[in-house]
């Protein structure tokens, strides 16, 4: 068996290669990556979505004291260190660009550097700094645009994998260059042929025994011509063809350019080059609404899990030995908050795991980064073990079964009046407005000096304002969603086959959220307006009083808007599941949108959108023209 002897270092091991190695630039010539996250949308919503996921995450430093315990180090040099990397840059951003950096370029560089004392770090944009010499191994040194080089040890060099050596990072965006330049070709035909008045090329067949036209004829034929092909302002028209002349297209026929144009980068496939599950980032055409838990989890455990193991252990490699009192340090992502369930699912696992004779209590505190507690190594038997035989401290709970598995079994089957109907909606409004209302005290209490503070205030509770928003447009969203698919299971499907309130109900839940961050930004928007130009501090609260009142009237606008939604999703569904052909357009209001008036009785496929291009009124994907304060209908038929 054979060994290398590296003599303190590694040295170079590989055939053929040389000390004086340097890798090369990167490959994506003359699609340099930044310039392909400027202009290609879905790498930069595929990107943005990875970043921004990771870096509101939240990443925390511990020390190991045993193996069922640690304790949390806020004042660590490590946690400074990534609480404020620089000054004036916080984690967030941090974070940001390197996971960006990663994504885009497979490689995220770092200058290490001593201010006041403390350990920062300098991120640089991988196009301004590159390893070079050295061997397929390491680098001899990192050399910079400016002509300043770094020794190794001076720059935090964080990549994926290559085939070719071990110093850098081939990016993901290699595998997606051609179709990117192949989604450029397609853009640029399709501007060329709106430019051309949306024709395609073809050409003039004159018959031979036309009579011979002279120059004046065919300047004055090209120049008429012209006009309808090339922007002359004509196009959309129909030119008048002289002496039994015939226009013969040539080139791609309709279907070949929807074929063309099917084939572009989308987004689909963008996100299939980073492992991104479509539904995740908004891709729903082939979601099923079943499975949106399921999803989340896959979210932070498969999707963004690696990424979170890798910083973690690249911290721990290249930032915690320039550190002092490092021993047992180390850092974690917060993912356990994301990962956790609901409430009652929490209350349950801690049950069952606590008061078990398995798992005792400091043992689970570790598990959620709690400290030890007086007496917490000692397990707990409780009296029903012992004295009723059972396995389990929630063998007492009642079976599954019995407990009421969705709100569906509380809406009664029948069709409600549109009295009962305006009821709720008016009952909505009024929730949501009071909830409005509720958090303009607080804004005006907390009495921010200008817009800068405004919009501090609403970042630094955001997560429990959203909470309150979602609490009253989850519940009112779900009952109106469950009380239209009754009324469409009553007429299609009284048996409920393959129907479940289960399966529509977290489609809901993500509606609601999704309206409220739609009604939470126009509250900031409104009140950063409000105070951007008064004169003094005096005037503030007045002015967010004003913009208070803006925004609890726009309270009306979103419950209509998201009562149409549910409605119209949860009747949907039901005929969905129903095996229901058709659906009909159905405007109610008296002063309906032009548009919809003239949709109103429009007929499609279940599966098909409507001449707007949305599926259903108040489609959560259509533009607000579309669906504020939309009150239209779908009717249900199962076939021609």
């Amino acid at each position: 068996m054979a060994f290398v002897v590296s003599s303190g270092e590694l040295a170079t091991t590989g055939a053929g290669v040389l000390p004086a190695y340097a890798p090369s630039t990167f490959r994506a010539q003359p699609w340099e990556y930044e310039t392909i996250w400027r202009t290609q949308p879905q790498v930069r919503t595929v990107i943005g979505f990875i970043a921004r996921n990771i870096a509101q995450l939240g990443i925390h430093v511990f020390r190991r004291i045993s193996d069922t315990d640690r304790e949390r180090l806020r004042d660590h040099p490590l946690a400074q260190l990534l609480d404020s990397p620089l000054p004036g840059m916080t984690q967030y951003r941090f974070i940001e660009r390197i996971v960006s950096d990663r994504a885009l370029y497979d490689n995220f560089y770092g200058i290490k550097l001593k201010l006041n004392g403390r350990l920062r770090v300098l991120p640089v944009p991988p196009t301004l700094i590159r390893p070079y010499g050295g061997n397929w191994i390491a680098p001899e040194y990192y050399e910079t645009a400016g002509g300043r080089n770094f020794g190794v040890d001076e720059v935090i060099h964080i990549h994926g994998y290559s085939p070719t050596d071990m110093t850098y990072g081939e990016s993901p965006i290699e595998a997606l260059r051609e179709l990117i330049l192949e989604s450029s070709q397609a853009a640029k035909q399709r501007a060329q042929m709106w430019q051309g008045g949306a024709r395609l090329t073809g050409v003039l067949v004159r018959p031979a025994e036309a009579p011979e036209w002279g120059s004046a004829e065919r300047r004055r034929f090209r120049e008429m011509w012209r006009t309808f092909s090339q922007g002359g302002g004509a196009e959309g028209g129909t030119p008048i063809l002289e002496d039994g002349m015939d226009y013969k297209p040539v080139g791609f026929n309709p279907e070949q350019a929807q074929y063309i144009e099917a084939r572009k980068l989308n987004r689909e496939e963008c996100a299939a080059a980073y492992y991104i599950p479509p539904p995740l980032i908004g891709i729903l055409d082939h979601a099923t609404y079943s499975n949106i838990k399921e999803q989340h989890a896959h979210l932070y455990q498969d999707t963004l899990g690696p990424w979170t193991v890798d910083l973690q252990q690249e911290f721990a490699a290249q930032l915690l030995p320039d550190l002092p009192d490092n021993d047992d340090v180390y850092c974690e992502f917060n993912v356990e908050a994301k990962m956790r369930g609901d409430f009652e699912s929490q209350a349950a696992a801690a049950s069952t795991a606590t008061g078990g004779p398995w798992m005792t209590r400091n043992e689970i505190r570790a598990r959620n980064n709690l400290p030890r507690v007086e007496g917490g190594d000692d397990l707990i038997v409780p009296l029903n073990v012992t004295a009723g035989g059972l396995a389990s401290p929630r063998d007492t709970a009642p079976e599954p079964d019995a407990l009421p598995k969705a709100r569906a079994r509380q809406v009664k089957a029948g069709q409600p009046s549109q009295d009962d109907d305006d009821a709720l909606r008016a009952e909505f409004s009024a929730a949501l407005k009071q909830a409005t209302d509720d958090e303009v005290a607080r804004l005006v209490e907390s009495e921010p000096d200008g817009v800068d503070a405004v919009h501090a205030w609403w970042d630094s509770g955001r997560a429990k304002r959203l909470a309150r928003f979602v609490k009253v447009l989850e519940d009112y969203m779900v009952r109106f969603g469950l009380a239209a698919a009754r009324r469409v299971l009553d007429a299609f499907n009284p048996s409920e086959d393959g129907w479940s309130a289960d399966v529509m109900e977290p489609w809901l839940i993500v509606a609601a959220l999704h309206h409220a961050q739609l009604h939470d930004g126009a509250g900031e928007t409104a009140a950063a307006a409000a105070v951007e130009d008064v004169p003094d501090e005096a005037g503030i609260g007045a002015a967010l009083l004003v913009s208070g009142g803006v925004w609890a009237a726009a309270a009306l606008t979103r419950s209509e808007t998201a009562a149409t939604e549910a409605v119209s999703f949860g009747g949907h569904d039901a005929a969905e599941a129903s095996g229901v052909g058709f659906k009909v357009w159905r405007t109610t209001s008296a002063d309906p949108r032009s548009q919809h008036l003239v949709m109103n009785g429009e007929k499609v496929p279940l599966g098909d959108t409507f001449s707007n291009g949305l599926r259903w009124p108040g489609d959560g994907t259509g533009d607000a023209d579309q669906t504020a304060n939309c009150r239209c209908t779908l009717d249900y038929e199962m076939e021609e």
